[in-house]
Formats: C-alpha cells, sequence, structure tokens
C-alpha cells in the first residue's frame, strides 16, 4: 500500500517538487486485475474465503487477485532496487531535509520512463505547464474534525483565496464540531465565487474504523481512502489538502498538473522527506511498506472517474488487510518542516525562515481583504449576499448617521468555539451560562471571571486576526483558561468603525448550550458561589414555566485593587465604609435605580420590581428571550433597548436577594469617549432610540405607547 504520512504544516508553492505518479504506485500496478463489470466483495477484517456465502465464481476471482498481488510485489521490489541505485548515485543534499526544487513548467514524465528507473516528480523533465480555463471551477477535498483543525483549515484557505484567480469549491468532510464551526465561517465570509459542501465524516467512520491505526490524525486520517466513494460521483477530479498546507502561489498551477495525467495515471503525490519508510532510524525499526521515502499525502491529486472504474474501493481494502496481517497497525511518517508546535517553528533548515513568515503571514491576515470579485467570472446566485446589497442600497448615503444605520447590515466573519470546547449541561435542566463580549484591552478579566464563576461561559470577542492569534497565545499560556473547557470562545472580526456590541451578545447568545443564561459584561466579576445560587433560584421562581428576569444588583469599585466582598454582609460594610458603591450611581443614576438598593440591602427574599426609563440592570433569563437590537453600536442604549424589549413582552423583573456583581475600574472605552467628545454621535444615538420606540410601537401596538411617554417625561 502507499505509504501514507500527514504532516502537521507544510508548504507548497510552484517551486516545489509537486508529481504526477505514473507507475510507480501499487495502485497503477494493480489496475489491470479489475475487469468492468464484477465489483470484488471484501470484508474489512476476516477472509471471505470462510464464509459460508462465499462462492466458487468470487474464490476463483479472490485467486486471481492474489496471483496480480505477487506479481505487483515483484514489480514492486525490482522498482526499490531501481529507487536504491537512483538514490544513491543522487547528491547528497537531497538526503534529510533538503530536496532538490522544481518549477511547474517541469514534467513528470511517463510510465515507461518510470520502469526504466526515473523516480517520477525528482527525476522527470517536463513540457510547458498547461493553462486552467479563466473561469473553470477548481475543486479542493479537505478533511476536517475537530477545533483545532478547523482552527488551522482558515489558514490554509487564506492562503488559497490570496493567490486564487478561479472560483473554488470546497469539499469539506467534516465532524459536526468542523460542520458548525466552518459552515458558520463560510457563510459570515461571504467571499464570492466559493462554494462550500460538507460531508459528514461520523457516517465514513465504519469504513476505516477496522483498520489499526497509531497515528496521530486518528481515524480521521484515513478517510482520504474512501474519496471516491464519499464525494459526487459527477465529480471527475479534486485535490485533496490536508488542513494544515500553506500555499505560496496560485493552485491553479496545481490544478494545471491534471492536464499532464496520461493513460493510466490517476494520482498526483510528492516524495516524503523523512527517512521513516526507509527502515533504518533504529534497530528493528518496521514502517509500513513503501517505495524508497514514500509519498506524502498532504497533498494529492485525484482523477476520481478513473479510479472508480478501476475499483479503487475493492483495491485499498485488500491491500489494506494483507499488509495488515504481518504489521497489525499502521504507523506513518511526519513531515520535517511544520508549525504545529512552538518549537517546530524554530527548526533549522535553510528555507525555514520564507516558510516561517509566509505561514505568519496568512495566519495573521485579514481575511476580510479576501472577499474580492473575480472580474468575468459569473457567480452563483447567493440569496444572503443579494438580501444585504437590497438593504444597504436602500440606506441614504447622504445621512449623516449613515455609518450607523449601515453597521446594523454588516455581516461580521465569525469563528464559533476558537478554542476546544466540552461541556454537557446539568441534568437537573437549572444550568445556567455566563454571557458576555469583550475586545482585546478587557483580554485581563477573562482569569479573574473564570475564578468567580466556576459554571459555563460563553463569550464573543471582537478582535482582527492578528488579534485573535494573540489571544491564542494568551490563552494557551494560562493554566487557568486551559484548565476550562467549559468556556466557548466565539471570534468575530473586526470589520467598520464602530463597536458592534448588541451582535457580539447576540452571537454568545446563540451559542450556549443551557436553557438559562445570565447576561453579563466583561467588567464585572460576579459574587463567589452566585453560580449555584442562580440554579437554586431558577427552582425557587419557576422559570421554567414563568416569564421572568431575574436581577442580579450591581455594585462598582473605584480601587484597582479589591479585597472581594466574601457575603452580602461584608459587601454592605464596604457599601457603608465608602469602598464600594451602587453601579454608576456618579453618572447615571437611572440605569440601576429600579433595583431599589434600599430595600435590597435588608432583603431576604425575591422582590419584584417595575420597569422605568433607561433601566438597564444584569438579568437571569431562559435562552429563549428575545436578541438585542443591532442598530444599537459603540456606546449608548445597547442594554436599555433590551430591557425594554423584555418588558413589553411581559417579563417580570424579580430582584434576588443575595446574589450581587462587582464592576472593576479601566480606562474608558475608544466609544465612551467618542459619545462625549462628537456631537453627530450623539444626535445619531438620539434618532436611533426615536426610530426604535415608533418600531416597538408598530410591533407591540398599545401595550408599547408607555415608552414614548416615558421618554418624553425622562
Amino acid at each position: 500500500m502507499l505509504g501514507i504520512c500527514r504532516g502537521r504544516r507544510k508548504f507548497l508553492a510552484a517551486s516545489l517538487s509537486l508529481l504526477c505518479i505514473p507507475a510507480i504506485t501499487w495502485i497503477y500496478l494493480f489496475s489491470g486485475s479489475f475487469e468492468d463489470g464484477k465489483p470484488v466483495s471484501l470484508s474489512p477484517l476476516e477472509s471471505q474465503a470462510h464464509s459460508p456465502r462465499y462462492t466458487a465464481s468470487s474464490q476463483r476471482e479472490r485467486e486471481s487477485l492474489e496471483v496480480r498481488m505477487r506479481e505487483v510485489e515483484e514489480e514492486n521490489r525490482a522498482l526499490r532496487r531501481q529507487l536504491s541505485l537512483a538514490q544513491g548515485r543522487a547528491p547528497s543534499h537531497r538526503r534529510g531535509n533538503h530536496s532538490k526544487t522544481y518549477s511547474m513548467e517541469e514534467g513528470t514524465g511517463d510510465s515507461e520512463n518510470l520502469r526504466a528507473g526515473i523516480v517520477a516528480g525528482n527525476s522527470s523533465e517536463c513540457g510547458q505547464q498547461p493553462v486552467v480555463e479563466k473561469c473553470e471551477t477548481i475543486h479542493v477535498a479537505i478533511v476536517c474534525a475537530g477545533y483545532n483543525a478547523s482552527r488551522d483549515v482558515v489558514t490554509l484557505v487564506k492562503s488559497v483565496l490570496f493567490h486564487r484567480r478561479n472560483p473554488l469549491h470546497f469539499h469539506l468532510i467534516a465532524d459536526s464540531i468542523a460542520e458548525q464551526i466552518l459552515a458558520t465561517l463560510f457563510q459570515t465570509w461571504m467571499v464570492p465565487a466559493v462554494r462550500v459542501d460538507f460531508y459528514n465524516a461520523d457516517e465514513l467512520k465504519s469504513e476505516v474504523s477496522w483498520i489499526p491505526n497509531k497515528h496521530y490524525s486518528g481515524i480521521y486520517g484515513l478517510m482520504k481512502l474512501v474519496l471516491t466513494k464519499t464525494l459526487p460521483a459527477n465529480l471527475e477530479r479534486v485535490i485533496v489538502l490536508d488542513t494544515d498546507i500553506t500555499f505560496a502561489t496560485d493552485i491553479a498551477e496545481l490544478w494545471a498538473v491534471f492536464h499532464k495525467f496520461k493513460g493510466q495515471q490517476v494520482l498526483g503525490l510528492v516524495e516524503n522527506q523523512s527517512d521513516w519508510y526507509l527502515g533504518n532510524l533504529w534497530k528493528n525499526h518496521r514502517p509500513w511498506p513503501a517505495l524508497g521515502r514514500g509519498y506524502n499525502t498532504g497533498v494529492i491529486l485525484l482523477l476520481l472517474d478513473k479510479l472508480r472504474k478501476m475499483k479503487w474501493e475493492q483495491m485499498w481494502r485488500l491491500t489494506a488487510e494483507r499488509e495488515l496481517m504481518g504489521m497489525l497497525s499502521t504507523s506513518l511518517a511526519d513531515q520535517v518542516i511544520h508549525w504545529n508546535s512552538p518549537k517546530k517553528l524554530r527548526v533549522k533548515n535553510k528555507h525555514v525562515e520564507f516558510f516561517r513568515n509566509l505561514y505568519l503571514t496568512f495566519l495573521e491576515y485579514d481575511g476580510n481583504l479576501l472577499r474580492r470579485e473575480l472580474f468575468g467570472c459569473p457567480s452563483e446566485a447567493d440569496v444572503n449576499s443579494e438580501n444585504l446589497q437590497k438593504q444597504l442600497s436602500e440606506l441614504d448615503e447622504d445621512d449623516l448617521c449613515y455609518e450607523f444605520r449601515r453597521e446594523r447590515f454588516t455581516v461580521h466573519r465569525t469563528h464559533l468555539y476558537f478554542l476546544h470546547y466540552e461541556y454537557e449541561p446539568a441534568a437537573d435542566s437549572t444550568d445556567v451560562t455566563l454571557v458576555a463580549q469583550l475586545s482585546m484591552d478587557r483580554l485581563q478579566m477573562l482569569e479573574a471571571i473564570c475564578k468567580h464563576w466556576e459554571g459555563p461561559i460563553s463569550l464573543a470577542l471582537y478582535l482582527s486576526d492578528a488579534e485573535a492569534q494573540q489571544f491564542l497565545r494568551y490563552a494557551q499560556g494560562s493554566e487557568v483558561l486551559m484548565s476550562r473547557h467549559n468556556v466557548g470562545y466565539h471570534i468575530v472580526y473586526k470589520e467598520g468603525q464602530f463597536y458592534p456590541v448588541n451582535l457580539l451578545r447576540n452571537v454568545a447568545m446563540k451559542h450556549i448550550s443551557t436553557p438559562y443564561m445570565f447576561l453579563s459584561d466583561i467588567d464585572f466579576l460576579p459574587m463567589y458561589g452566585l453560580y449555584e445560587y442562580l440554579r437554586k433560584s431558577v427552582i425557587q421562581l419557576d422559570l421554567a414555566n414563568t416569564k421572568k428576569a431575574m436581577i442580579v444588583p450591581a455594585f462598582e469599585t473605584l480601587r484597582y485593587r479589591l479585597s472581594f466582598p466574601k457575603s452580602k454582609a461584608e459587601l454592605l460594610s464596604m457599601l457603608d465604609m465608602g469602598t464600594l458603591f451602587t453601579f454608576r450611581y456618579h453618572v447615571w443614576t437611572k440605569g440601576h435605580a429600579p433595583t431599589n438598593f434600599a430595600k435590597w440591602r435588608t432583603a431576604t427574599t425575591p422582590y419584584r420590581v417595575e420597569w422605568e426609563a433607561d433601566f438597564e440592570p444584569y438579568v437571569v433569563v431562559r435562552r429563549d428571550c428575545p436578541e438585542y437590537d443591532r442598530r444599537f453600536v459603540g456606546f449608548g442604549w445597547n442594554k436599555v433597548a433590551h430591557i425594554m424589549e423584555l418588558d413589553v413582552q411581559e417579563y417580570e423583573f424579580i430582584v434576588l436577594p443575595n446574589a450581587y456583581m462587582i464592576h472593576m475600574p479601566h480606562a474608558p472605552s475608544f466609544d465612551i469617549t467618542k459619545f462625549r467628545s462628537n456631537k453627530q454621535y450623539r444626535i445619531c444615538l438620539k434618532t436611533l432610540k426615536e426610530e426604535f420606540q415608533q418600531d416597538m410601537s408598530r410591533r407591540y401596538g398599545f401595550a408599547a405607547l408607555k415608552y414614548l411617554t416615558a421618554e418624553n417625561n425622562s
């Protein structure tokens, strides 16, 4: 069988030694053993010769295959001898980490030359590079599973999009986690002339799970074997990539190599760089059988139509069964140059500086810049894109509040679950998720919040691509954050001039797995034990069957170092001494005055309060509560509007007597600075408030009239 290896971070350039395998692999040599008409039925784990249903006809067919397999082995042994001679004559610099490079104009030879001892891709000559049609769609297949691989594949896609000049069709074989992440990413990325289809990797596990495998990629690394069966029957050719590839040139140059395939050539591969398959790394080293160094499957060109005609499914199964009788499990090689850890980024290689810089460039490259049209190539109709353009065209660009209004319709690229997430809600249906949003300047609050709140957390982070990588390094270097798998980090990438606070809240709200959520802000530390207290309050107040919003009273300190109160009595003492204050007591009393802090001081049971103008408490609600209104961006009225909508939908506001949260001091945000210094900002905010109230009146009728009255009286 092919020597399969999967590098963790590889680079593909026009200058690298890409090859089209003619007759060197067993797949070509073995193709003559299958005739059109009768597929060979093979069992994954046991010989069918022992099955009572095994017929004489299939027995003869099997024997014929085995005879042909022996012939293949003889031819392969001859090829290995020729390969050894060729390697012995090769310059010494081709050993180890250094491989000879060839431009894409070089050829791949043919099967006759190969049989004469020429190794495809490393020793052959090619004619002029064939041209890919201007609007020809390039098909790319990627197997992707889990949180880390979903993050890695973004860098690959960026590098492809950066260089490409053709429409692309990505075929993603993904598990449920990767599909959720990448479907949202591509939907919000909205790149023209890019189509994405998903195929359920979990349904394919049974196809390859019978193969014992010691490779770090696990079962998913073997799923490339079943692509002929998985991908659409009318798809003739595809480029298969690992998630950790980075392109240094247009992928069309790779696609053009398909035009060089001749006769029964069906696979394109490059030679493995490591010495793994040579079998001399240590005493009794027995690698998986391969020709010479073997061939790397991080990049594969597949002629699917020919592979199907050659009965690929039966071929690889038969070979795997035979080899596993002696090998017991697959143990695959790894590449020399890959960037999956800081240590490997420091690898010594004469090309490493170029590769490292290339990888880091795309890692932090602004993906929004890749939303460029392919002029001259018709794109498939995209309903979401068309609706967006229609909404934007209806806005008046001469309106002084145009930028505010435009932000409401901006589609922000979103990467869900940027880090590993693993949490099952409590079985008693009382679980509560803390929901918050933040930008890079509030990152230092994360560890403190995790220490105060042991329950699940859903966070939306507003970051640039470069800041996302800084956050990743920060999180991976934090023992506190890495010990928590119940925190969902959702990256919303920066675009536009405003902080989309309510969009961020909606993203964090949408991706919780618990029946209730605590709508907080990143600057607040909840009291110790609040998580368990809220779960008990959910039962006490019957939140499951009533429309209630439980209010957690908010306080603040002006001290950067605070001895956090461990009880309500301690908090009241600090309140009396002036160490703590009710939240925004000095600048915006109306925001929390309806909480009735005087009553809260002595309350021992929950009590109800009425809505008042500009009320913006922090509440615990069911997950089916209304979303935040996206028209409010930056500073001002973003929470007020949400509480108003809860009130018009007849939520009861219930203050919890033994709950509290404390706002920690920080420098003023850029948005509040703009609000205070920019008169037009304040005028536009007032306009948006009035329009929101008018919308409320249209949606809720008479019940919403009180908000207009309250605003006029305030």
